[in-house]
């Protein structure tokens, strides 16, 4: 059965990227009969973030932990758990302050685990999350695709590097962008955006 994990980030009521990413993911799944849609709204429910308690107890095996070690990775090992079960990941966030949202990057403070969806071999570290296609909705105010405001996009870069990292590197990027030049202007983007869906969902 297919696994689509759709990662939701913005705390916006009026967010565009949520119901774009929502879309594609309900899109993708009715193109493939069967498969799920496993849904977390980061905003909405907050992921904790990592602590001493965390980064101690992930360094031990899961017997050898004492049972406050056990709760404090427990999430995490869900979490893990989605991720190597999908087959397509759908992620939207907002562009803040040039990077994506931070309950975004607790996400994957707690999905990037040693021995689990990397490992470090004596040529280096080697993703273990393979096989998968990553959708990225992402929503600026301004234009970070391309022009002068590329270099300042530091979100699709560091989204590359991390995934990559995991050892996922088929990623999309979906701009929806220059939305706060006036309602053509979004109107025209949010547009764009919705034609790539339906072109990936058609494709899928």
């Amino acid at each position: 059965m297919s696994s689509i994990l759709l990662l939701t980030s913005s705390p916006r009521a009026e967010s565009l990227s949520t119901p774009i990413a929502v879309d594609l993911a309900e899109k993708l799944k009715n193109q493939n009969p069967g498969s799920v849609v496993v849904r977390r709204d980061l905003a909405a429910t907050p992921l904790p973030h990592i602590d001493d308690l965390f980064t101690g107890a992930i360094r031990k095996p899961a017997e050898a932990r004492t049972a406050e070690e056990a709760v404090a990775v427990k999430t995490s090992d869900e979490l893990v758990s989605e991720l190597l079960a999908a087959d397509t990941i759908v992620i939207s966030t907002g562009l803040i302050n040039f990077n994506i949202y931070s309950s975004l990057k607790t996400w994957i403070d707690n999905v990037a685990r040693a021995g689990l969806t990397f490992k470090y071999t004596e040529s280096g570290p080697v993703g273990l999350a393979t096989g998968k296609k990553v959708y990225v909705v992402l929503a600026s105010g301004g234009v970070y695709s391309q022009g002068p405001a590329a270099a300042l996009n530091h979100a699709v870069p560091y989204l590359k590097s991390v995934l990559g990292f995991l050892g996922i590197t088929d990623i999309e990027t979906i701009y929806v962008e220059g939305l706060a030049f006036g309602p053509e202007a979004a109107e025209k983007a949010i547009d764009a955006a919705k034609s790539r869906v339906q072109e990936i969902a058609l494709a899928a």
